[in-house]
């Protein structure tokens, strides 16, 4: 698994879904649907910043309580 360190600053979505073991095709969908992940979009590409991400991930973190 790739560490937090080694990540480059901006991801492919392929990397992303890697990253949090996800599908693409999610991440596609989440997009499609305006929602999930900010990303850039590049021309026709479409990138995800390493630091928002991780931000992310951060803000959707549940700890304790109940589900």
């Amino acid at each position: 698994m790739t560490g937090v360190d080694e990540l480059p600053p901006l991801m492919t979505t392929a990397e992303v879904a890697a990253f949090i073991r996800a599908s693409k095709q999610s991440l596609d969908q989440d997009r499609y649907l305006g929602r999930g992940l900010p990303y850039v979009r590049i021309g026709r590409k479409i990138r995800y910043r390493r630091d928002d991400v991780l931000k992310y991930l951060d803000a959707n973190t549940i700890t304790g309580g109940a589900a």
